[in-house]
């Protein structure tokens, strides 16, 4: 893991769980909040004063709420990793946070484990989605069927093996070993991928596989 600490801007209305954010990070170094806000107005105004690597955002604010506040920010800082927390597992939230930019979606009451290692994962661009929440993201992102190209793929062999394994859910490490290759070589093949088909992040590159009908089989439990 990367040594590099990153600089979070945690934004909530409630004093309670700004405490217990701040109580849960403390126990990483590789973490350190740099200012501390109450509403999606306030979050934009110490977002330029203090550029964050990572914003945690409350998703229900009086006022501007979190996921207006998490389209605007990253029309504005495209590179911040943006996390929206909520006590609601709607997973019509979840699309909404993507939708608008977010990287990720925290639950409240996760253990502060579970909160640590997924925001480590967000820090370096590896973030796993289990089998089924990738097809629900997907089924919800997708167009229309007669949206789907027939373009020529521009993929060699080896990247469309690679973006087959991303749009199941699965990490960097979990391909490593799939494939018998390292982490490094697959983080490699994921920015040539990205880079030919003018996409982001994961969750644009899993649907690109669902659109190109490679998820077929998803929905089956």
């Amino acid at each position: 893991m990367n040594a590099a600490r990153f600089r979070v801007l945690v934004v909530d209305d409630s004093r309670q769980a700004r405490e217990g954010i701040r109580t849960i990070l403390g126990g990483d170094p590789q973490f350190h909040i740099v200012a501390e806000g109450t509403s999606g107005e306030e979050a934009l105004e110490l977002a330029e004063q203090w550029m964050p690597d990572m914003i945690l955002m409350d998703i229900h604010m009086p006022g501007m709420d979190g996921l207006e506040t998490t389209r605007r920010l990253k029309e504005k800082y495209p590179y911040v990793k943006i996390v929206i927390v909520t006590v609601s597992d709607d997973i019509a939230h979840l699309f909404d946070a993507l939708k608008k930019g977010a990287q990720g979606y925290l639950l409240k009451n996760l253990n502060p484990r579970a909160w640590l290692d997924y925001l480590r994962a967000i820090a370096v661009d590896e973030v796993p989605m289990t089998r089924e929440l990738a097809f629900r993201i997907l089924k919800e992102f997708s167009p229309a069927a007669e949206r789907q190209t027939s373009a020529a793929n521009p993929l060699t062999a080896r990247e469309t093996e690679i973006l087959g394994l991303v749009a199941k859910g699965m990490s960097n490490r979990d391909i490593s070993s799939e494939l018998s290759i390292s982490e490094h070589t697959v983080k490699n093949h994921l920015k040539n991928i990205l880079h030919k088909l003018h996409l982001e992040n994961r969750v644009q590159l899993a649907r690109y596989a669902y659109e190109q009908g490679w998820m077929g089989g998803g929905a089956e439990r």
